[in-house]
């Protein structure tokens, strides 16, 4: 995978995003505090934003003026964005055919017929994980996917976030404000920070630079 911000500016509510970035891992993690810019960078690059200035590159393309559906991104966001008037077997085939190898993988096949409205939280983030993959991406954007959740089921959800990266070959651009996520999934780190990027490096590196605070895992704080 690669992806370039060459030069991006927007003016945000409360400071100016100024952004220049290049990543090539395969799964990468930008994080940061709230209200940092995270998920803005995101949405420029899935083309729900448009920047002021500067260019969007994915894989070499030029995407910046390049519609959302034509972008062969796959976008999960905070709130899953789902269908709730439909089955998990429609929300997931809006974005694409069935592949039985994602249905396996995210063991979705005891509720494909059920109603969204049924569905755990837990069992949400894995339908819009699907509905992404269906897409056929050449990334995948998560924002925050086990933001708002318990220990307990942010733990079960990044499972499922580690099977769909052994088993499938599209590189993951990974949002959180979680030092434990970037440890867990990711192999290289951007830091963000009011809109400027402060840092990038590999994770084992950033952790020996930045050693953890002595509390809890998963800690809520």
């Amino acid at each position: 995978m690669s992806i370039a911000l060459e030069s991006i500016t927007l003016t945000l509510a409360h400071y100016r995003l100024d952004v220049t970035l290049a990543m090539s891992a395969r799964t990468i993690a930008i994080f940061g505090p709230s209200g940092a810019g995270k998920t803005t960078i995101l949405e420029l690059i899935a083309g729900l934003r448009t920047p002021d200035a500067g260019r969007i590159v994915l894989n070499g393309r030029d995407v910046t003026n390049v519609p959302p559906r034509l972008r062969r991104v796959g976008y999960v966001p905070q709130d899953d964005a789902l269908f709730p008037h439909l089955s998990v077997r429609r929300n997931i085939t809006y974005g694409g055919p069935l592949q039985s190898d994602v249905v396996d993988v995210l063991e979705l096949a005891p509720f494909l017929d059920r109603g969204v409205k049924q569905l755990s939280g837990g069992e949400k983030k894995r339908v819009a994980l699907a509905r992404a993959l269906l897409s056929r991406p050449e990334v995948l954007l998560l924002d925050e996917p086990l933001a708002g959740v318990d220990a307990e089921l942010r733990t079960r959800v990044l499972e499922y976030l580690l099977r769909v990266r052994a088993a499938f070959a599209v590189p993951m651009l990974y949002v959180t404000h979680q030092r434990e996520e970037v440890e867990a999934i990711a192999e290289e780190v951007v830091v963000l920070d009011r809109g400027r990027i402060t840092g990038q490096s590999a994770v084992a590196d950033w952790r020996e630079m930045n050693p953890p605070p002595v509390a809890s895992r998963w800690s809520n704080t």
